[in-house]
């Protein structure tokens, strides 16, 4: 069974850092993109940031970029993202994606999903 698994969610103050993790199973997804989104209370889930295959591409959203980097490591199927100058506007359940062709922005075109890990950024 294919499996997405987060990890290394938490409780950070305002200008910390996290480092997220994405393990998959079941399956290599080293032939396809790999995406984070997150979804704060309330809100709509939205786009963070994408890495292409072999990771030769990456994409943000404006309102992350130059703070949060993609990585991915295909010997570990995994992808991880690490954020830095955290803010509390970041507060949200952050999810990883797999298996698109292309490391688009449009959350349909990822097949596979985790399940979350929460990250909460406090004043």
């Amino acid at each position: 069974q294919v499996q997405l698994v987060e990890s290394g969610g938490g409780l950070v103050q305002a200008g910390g850092s996290l480092r997220l993790s994405c393990a998959a199973s079941g399956r290599t997804f080293s032939n396809y993109a790999m995406a984070w989104f997150r979804q704060a209370p309330r809100k709509e889930r939205e786009f963070v940031a994408a890495i292409s295959w072999r990771g030769i591409n990456t994409d943000y959203a404006d309102s992350v970029k130059g703070r949060f980097t993609i990585s991915r490591d295909d010997a570990k199927d995994m992808v991880s993202l690490q954020m830095n100058s955290l803010k509390p506007e970041d507060t949200a359940i952050y999810y990883c994606a797999a298996g698109s062709v292309s490391a688009t922005r449009e959350r349909r075109a990822y097949g596979y999903w985790g399940q979350g890990t929460q990250v909460t950024v406090s004043s």
